[in-house]
């Protein structure tokens, strides 16, 4: 992979295309729109027929909380103030790198100099029997958010698969519409790339308190339908048929990167980028969850943040370099606090400290090794996770703060001065 090249000059006059409307293109151009040096002829196309939106604000869309004028991020009005172009309701079919053009569902060509690639991820549908039924969704879009709310008038059981983030979201957002939820979970506890056991007791506390219904362990071998149209109920491999007139799949992402894929640049499960964000053709750059680092894929905001920084500097002609850094989990389960980073599961010899505060639903465990912090799970109170997660990336000896440590920042900060 090569890299951009282009003087200062250049790059201001550079045709930059970009493919896809969400979270992290809108980042991208902020950060592009405050720098004097930003190419000035950019052009955005989206799938969907308005600007891009806060995705992590759709369970309070479908639980009636905001609307969408809550949940967008910037109208067309900043668009046209910032002499970008944007292309709502415009998909693209192809990329022609010899031409160096990509071409929209109308059949028209678009030139361009810099094409950036950023079409996020769809959610991950199982091929079961009766997948082809209506009633079966995702939650990743505001139409699917619509979908949602259609189905819930002519049902009152829904059933959720899959018990990370997205899928708690979901459950929560249709309980409070007015539906039974189940959530189907195929880990032993909820949320189990990011809590331990006893973090996990405590939401699923929580959630069952405000009536949701959980099955884990389990997950779904087929779909049934009462009318061979419409899905009727979900069949567990345990053999349990729950009735569910809407279901909705929340265990896991594919990365939307067909379209590079199919253009003939390098990837795996994603498209391929280099450290500058640039893929096997170095007039193409991709970012977020359709891209793939190291073998890595991206889920989360910090790690794609990250890449923005990278890419805005690249596209004004700067050196900046990506690279996999530590980073923390922040979440909000449906009100509930979580901070999560570093190891998960303590290894041998590790060092395990834990607080309770049953009654105010707040824990916390850290694992230490050789008295340096590499893992902790915060829940409920959080306000220290980011003062761990320094501690933690700075790899200090905390033995001067060890027996204060699991208390939170105030008097370990002391005794660590104190000892300096």
């Amino acid at each position: 992979m090569t890299t951009n090249s282009a003087t200062p000059q250049a790059i201001t006059d550079q045709r930059v295309l970009i493919i896809g409307n969400g979270m992290a293109t809108q980042r991208l151009l902020e950060a592009l729109v405050a720098r004097p040096e930003r190419p000035q002829n950019i052009h955005v196309f989206g799938d969907e027929p308005s600007p891009a939106y806060n995705r992590i604000l759709l369970s309070p869309l479908l639980a009636g909380e905001v609307d969408e004028a809550a949940i967008a991020l910037r109208d067309r009005d900043w668009f046209k103030a910032h002499h970008i172009t944007l292309h709502c309701g415009r998909r693209i079919t192809a990329i022609d790198q010899a031409a160096q053009q990509i071409i929209d569902d109308q059949g028209e060509r678009h030139d361009y100099d810099r094409l950036i690639i950023a079409t996020g991820s769809r959610a991950r549908l199982f091929d079961l029997p009766g997948a082809e039924l209506g009633g079966i969704h995702g939650f990743r879009t505001t139409e699917d958010v619509t979908s949602l709310m259609a189905a819930g008038e002519h049902t009152r059981r829904a059933v959720v698969i899959g018990g990370g983030l997205l899928g708690l979201e979901a459950a929560e957002g249709l309980r409070k519409r007015g539906l039974e939820v189940t959530v189907v979970h195929r880990a032993a506890h909820l949320m189990n790339r990011q809590l331990d056991d006893r973090a996990a007791e405590l939401l699923t506390s929580e959630l069952q308190g405000r009536g949701l219904s959980l099955r884990r362990g389990r997950q779904p071998v087929a779909y049934e339908s009462a009318d061979g149209i419409r899905v009727s109920g979900v069949v567990l491999d345990n053999g349990e048929h729950l009735a569910a007139g809407l279901v909705v799949v929340a265990a896991g992402i594919v990365p939307n990167a067909e379209l590079g894929l199919a253009a003939g640049l390098a990837g795996d499960r994603a498209i391929r980028v280099d450290d500058t964000l640039t893929t096997s053709d170095e007039a193409i750059m991709a970012l977020g969850e359709c891209c793939e680092f190291e073998r890595t894929t991206f889920g989360l905001v910090d790690p794609i943040w990250a890449q923005v920084e990278v890419l805005a500097d690249r596209l004004c002609g700067g050196h900046q370099r990506y690279a996999l850094t530590p980073s923390a989990t922040r979440l909000k389960v449906s009100g509930i606090e979580l901070y999560a980073f570093g190891l998960l599961a303590p290894d041998p010899g590790d060092e395990v400290l834990r607080y309770l505060d049953a009654d105010h639903g707040d824990y916390r465990r850290l694992i230490l090794r050789n008295n340096r912090l590499v893992g902790a799970v915060l829940y409920g109170d959080t306000r220290d996770g980011p003062w761990y997660f320094r501690q933690s990336v700075d790899k200090g000896d905390l033995t001067a703060c060890r027996d204060t440590l699991i208390f939170g920042a105030a008097d370990a900060t002391q005794q660590l001065e104190e000892a300096a």
